[in-house]
């Protein structure tokens, strides 16, 4: 009988369908692994903004982790928002209980539209208690600099951001440079073992249709990672795919804001 690679994501539902649950299962399916998912909070939201964040009952994603990992099980696993302290500690705890797997843990903290999603108070909890169980540690800018409580104005405070995520405890960590103001996005990569950076060149790519890219991009590398790619050749076929998803979505119109990436672009 064949397998299935399997990936659970961990995250937030995004009523919209461009970001959080429903940009991840896309993407899982689109590069070829089977998605199941835990959902950590509800939000109303749309291309315009979130409007609204229902929290899930912690003991209540406890129990979609349990059932999920007692019986399908994951090669890989892909956390995204994690809205409160007590729901990043029983993430944390759930996931100790079962074989490990690779984690790519993607910090979301604020939205595209700019609307809070991570309370203050979590971002401590998320340091000591999810970080340092993360083999891959996606933050974009804004996020790393929060993470780190600095500002990364330079090529040089992003590289030097990278080793200093690293020390919280995560095995790689990438800084995503979307939010670049060089007309470059590229992304800078730190394999912590081997203590090496890797400058990975992006298009950045004229469009409104950027909403969820951060959960589409980590919900890749997962998946790659899933596939039996290395964290590097799972970054590069990561970036390769998001590249393609922002391009051929730039050319269609959804909603009257941020639109979603074109996440099955390869199929038609």
């Amino acid at each position: 009988m064949q397998t299935y690679r399997r990936v659970l994501t961990i995250a937030g539902s995004d009523s919209g369908g461009g970001a959080g649950i429903q940009a991840d299962l896309k993407t899982i399916a689109a590069n070829g692994c089977y998605g199941m998912s835990v959902i950590t909070a509800l939000t109303a939201q749309n291309t315009l903004g979130v409007t609204g964040i229902h929290a899930v009952p912690v003991e209540f994603v406890a129990a979609q982790l349990e059932a999920v990992l007692t019986d399908i099980g994951a090669d890989a696993i892909k956390i995204g928002m994690l809205f409160s302290p007590d729901l990043i500690c029983t993430v944390a705890e759930c996931l100790k209980k079962f074989d490990s797997c690779p984690v790519v843990l993607d910090p979301v903290m604020v939205a595209q539209s700019g609307d809070k999603l991570l309370q203050d108070e979590a971002i401590d909890a998320l340091k000591r208690h999810l970080i340092p169980m993360a083999h891959l540690l996606t933050p974009n800018l804004p996020e790393a600099a929060m993470l780190l409580g600095s500002e990364l104005a330079s090529a040089d405070d992003i590289v030097q951001a990278t080793v200093e995520l690293a020390a919280l405890g995560c095995a790689n960590v990438l800084i995503k440079g979307g939010h670049l103001e060089n007309g470059n996005s590229d992304d800078c990569l730190y394999l912590a073992a081997e203590r090496r950076m890797v400058v990975l060149p992006g298009e950045r790519i004229a469009t409104r249709n950027n909403h969820g890219t951060g959960c589409t991009l980590s919900s890749a590398i997962a998946s790659f990672i899933a596939k039996g790619e290395s964290v590097e050749q799972a970054v590069h076929s990561a970036k390769e795919y998001i590249t393609g998803a922002l391009r051929a979505g730039a050319s269609y119109t959804i909603g009257h804001g941020h639109g979603p990436v074109h996440h099955f672009f390869r199929f038609f």
